[in-house]
């Protein structure tokens, strides 16, 4: 999007929050559909933690890149890795992702997403209500 008033950091942060809940639907979804598979790890991310990282505010324990080129610190991508526990699987299966937590997690981020498409719907209102001079 250009940079300009009307489209400023809301838009942005708008566009940033709905790529965060695309890609973890899909890691949520990669959870499900790897449920029988043995010795499986879910992974999910931390929405909160990885949009503050997208739109550029630093975290307190973070390290800063001195060179465009040098690799993100930790091997971490801009996304934020969210570690599930195995304590919750149930010890007569085999498999480490349980389908209760998957589907919870699945209906949060629909919920996120829901509420931000929510924000851009009412966001393109305000400037079509604005294009039309108001109501005249």
């Amino acid at each position: 999007m250009a940079d300009s008033r009307i489209f400023g950091r809301t838009s942005k942060m708008i566009e940033k929050a709905l790529n965060i809940s695309a890609k973890r639907h899909n890691l949520i979804a990669g959870n499900i559909a790897n449920m029988d598979t043995i010795g499986y790890n879910p992974q999910d991310l931390d929405f909160n933690r990885t949009l503050k990282r997208a739109m550029g505010e630093k975290e307190q324990a973070s390290l800063d890149k001195t060179h465009h080129k040098h690799l993100p610190a930790n091997g971490e991508e801009s996304f934020s890795m969210k570690e599930e526990s195995i304590r919750d699987v149930d010890i007569y299966h085999l498999d480490t992702v349980n389908i209760d937590t998957q589907m919870m997690n699945l209906m949060e981020n629909n919920i996120k997403y829901r509420a931000t498409t929510e924000m851009l719907l009412r966001k393109m209102k305000i400037l079509q209500y604005s294009i039309d001079e108001g109501g005249r």
